[in-house]
């Protein structure tokens, strides 16, 4: 049984700055992409229990933004309350990969910090990689900052999400 008091940072060691998660998703890489360049797929597959709506729409260049409302008290690591972020797309890939940056007045200017996903066809599916990476987090927020924010567990269990999300979007549409 895990300990709910250890940090997100206590699940990885130390000198990390990169945390990855893999599942096979008995899906087409398309019908997982659709779900992650959908601002409110973001929002239906997390598992942070942070991302409380999204406004936008889907994404379909690097350079695209759109708002997600946000409540960090899920977390119960920082007294943040409720506040907006801007996701930025860094990578975008259609069908193969998807990255975004992080933006907004909180985080003014951005923590350096990107999340993203990578898919590639494996048998029984897509395999979907989630990743945190933040080797390009600013200098001067390294001593204050515990990163990851999201914790292992929570990429984890956000494929999970990621695969019954799928499913039920597949179930609707037929």
């Amino acid at each position: 049984m895990s300990d709910p008091s250890r940090s997100a940072a206590a699940e990885v060691p130390a000198d990390a700055e990169r945390i990855e998660v893999s599942r096979v998703v008995p899906a087409s890489p398309a019908e997982v992409f659709a779900v992650l360049r959908d601002p409110q797929g973001h929002v239906d597959i997390d598992a942070s229990g942070m991302l409380m709506d999204a406004e936008g729409e889907p994404v379909t260049a690097v350079g695209d933004r759109f708002v997600v409302h946000m409540d960090r008290e899920a977390l119960g690591d920082m007294p943040l309350g409720r506040y907006d972020i801007e996701v930025a797309i860094t990578v975008y890939e259609p069908d193969r990969a998807i990255a975004w940056a992080i933006e907004g007045a909180l985080i003014d200017p951005p923590l350096g910090h990107v999340y993203g996903y990578r898919l590639e066809p494996a048998e029984g599916g897509t395999r979907v990689t989630s990743y945190c990476d933040w080797s390009n987090l600013r200098e001067d927020l390294r001593p204050f900052v515990a990163m990851p924010i999201v914790p292992e567990s929570a990429l984890k269990a956000t494929l999970g999400i990621l695969d019954r999300t799928v499913r039920r979007r597949r179930s609707r549409a037929a």
